[in-house]
């Protein structure tokens, strides 16, 4: 990809502004998830459509401190990995979790983290559309779903 086409990179008044802004949507809570696996776990579209409460929870059925990327829902068949959990987005996946966790059809071991209204999941190319109506409605030019993944590979480095 020529430089000059790749997703732009958050500062970080950029991710408190959005983390802002999600507050505030109808789904507020699951929609600052999104963003943070994508801006501090810095998982793809197609990772955060598909991850799954048992790769989230550690053994005690709580949520754990690494984030257990699959090949499953991975890009590729290099055998997965394994994301720290950023405390943020702890804080707001325990949220998530004891909340969905009530839930009478709720599964630790099938349950989708990011579910519709309409849905037990949600398709890669959803988060897509859901990252770029975002970023259009905060006037972030030049953001797409993958600025998350390049703002955390970037400060990660």
């Amino acid at each position: 990809m020529a430089l000059g086409k790749q997703a732009k990179i958050l500062n970080p008044k950029q991710i408190d502004v959005a983390l802002a802004y999600l507050a505030q949507t109808r789904h507020g809570l699951r929609n600052q998830v999104v963003f943070l696996l994508s801006t501090k776990a810095g998982l793809r579209a197609k990772e955060i459509a598909g991850l799954r409460w048992s790769m989230v929870v550690d053994a005690t059925g709580q949520v754990g401190n690494t984030i257990n990327v699959t090949n499953a829902v991975s890009k590729g068949n290099n055998g997965g990995r394994s994301v720290p959990i950023n405390r943020d987005l702890k804080q707001h996946l325990v949220q998530l979790f004891e909340q969905v966790s009530t839930q009478s059809r709720f599964d630790v071991h099938t349950g989708h983290v990011v579910t519709t209204e309409r849905s037990v999941c949600t398709g890669a190319q959803s988060v897509v559309n859901q990252f770029a109506k975002w970023y259009s409605e905060l006037g972030f030019v030049g953001c797409s779903s993958h600025s998350g993944r390049r703002t955390f590979i970037t400060n990660a480095a």
